[in-house]
């Protein structure tokens, strides 16, 4: 009795072993290939519980879109503009035992999967110009790419469900140097409007100048005009004054050249007693001295 039941647990057990050794179950996002002593068996594409030899193993690979980082690398446009681009791609495995014959796992897959696609960037980007990569041709450029790209890819068992640019930048030495050239352009343009400038405020200080001096000529040419009229105004006004009265004029007159030669108080003259000078002097009425 006893012996029975250790052949019946002894069988029990090998059945679990072998049941446990031949059984496997697919993910819903994976993919399975079937191995016997590593030569590849069976794809086995569809999710599930499944069966196998017990000396066979199983290498899964993933269903869902993998991402892949190329290293950043330098193109030359057909303009001959130099462009450091950071490119991204994502793939996923179509054909797991290509896959497995060609690159075994993930690892050999984007190391063969980043020079194929900077060999497309390179090939794609170097019959553009920048103007077409800036504009809205960039979506074809990469529709392009992509293409090509994937025709290294497809015999790897993959395929490429997108190839993106990142970034494209000039290379540090060119966005230095035309960072000097816009430096002495728009140095060159500040010289140039103070230039520019300088020559507009010569001409406003000479026209000023201008037209101070026709300015202060026309003054004096109006003053001297009105210094001419006004004497001639004050001449005539005198004659017609005097004309009125001869005498006193000359009595006025006398006045003004006593008051001019004694000024000082210390003159000192010398004149006959019959000059006309001191006609007032001896008459009031100026008549000369009788002998």
């Amino acid at each position: 009795m006893n012996r029975g039941l250790a052949i019946v647990g002894v069988l029990v057990l090998i059945a679990g072993i072998v049941a446990y050794t031949s059984l496997y179950v697919v993910p819903q996002v994976q993919q399975a290939i079937v191995l016997q002593f590593g030569e590849p068996k069976a794809a086995v594409r569809d999710p599930g519980l499944k069966v196998k030899l017990p000396w066979q193993n199983v290498i899964y690979y993933d269903k869902r879109v993998l991402d892949l980082d190329p290293p950043k690398q330098q193109v030359i446009l057909s303009d001959q503009k130099r462009l450091d681009v950071d490119s991204y791609a994502r793939f996923k495995i179509v054909d797991p035992l290509l896959f497995y014959q060609t690159v075994r796992d993930e690892l050999g897959a984007r190391s063969r999967l980043s020079p194929i696609i900077n060999s497309s960037l390179r090939r794609v980007l170097g019959n553009e110009t920048l103007l077409s990569i800036l504009s809205d041709q960039r979506i074809q450029i990469m529709a392009s790419i992509r293409a090509q790209a994937n025709d290294g890819a497809r015999p790897l068992g993959m395929e490429l469900v997108e190839v993106r640019i990142r970034r494209a930048d000039y290379p540090e030495e060119t966005s230095l140097n035309i960072y000097n050239r816009m430096k002495s352009e728009r140095e060159r343009e500040a010289k140039e409007f103070r230039a520019q400038g300088q020559e507009e405020a010569q001409k406003i200080r000479a026209d000023a100048d201008k037209q101070r001096v026709i300015i202060v000529a026309e003054a004096k040419k109006q003053s001297e005009i009105l210094r001419g009229q006004g004497d001639a105004e004050a001449i005539k006004i005198y004659a017609d004054a005097f004309g009125q009265d001869p005498e006193f004029f000359a009595f006025y007159r006398s006045m003004q050249a006593y008051r001019n030669a004694m000024k000082s108080g210390d003159t000192t003259m010398v004149l006959s007693p019959d000059s006309d000078f001191f006609k007032f002097f001896k008459d009031i009425e100026g008549a000369p001295a009788s002998n």
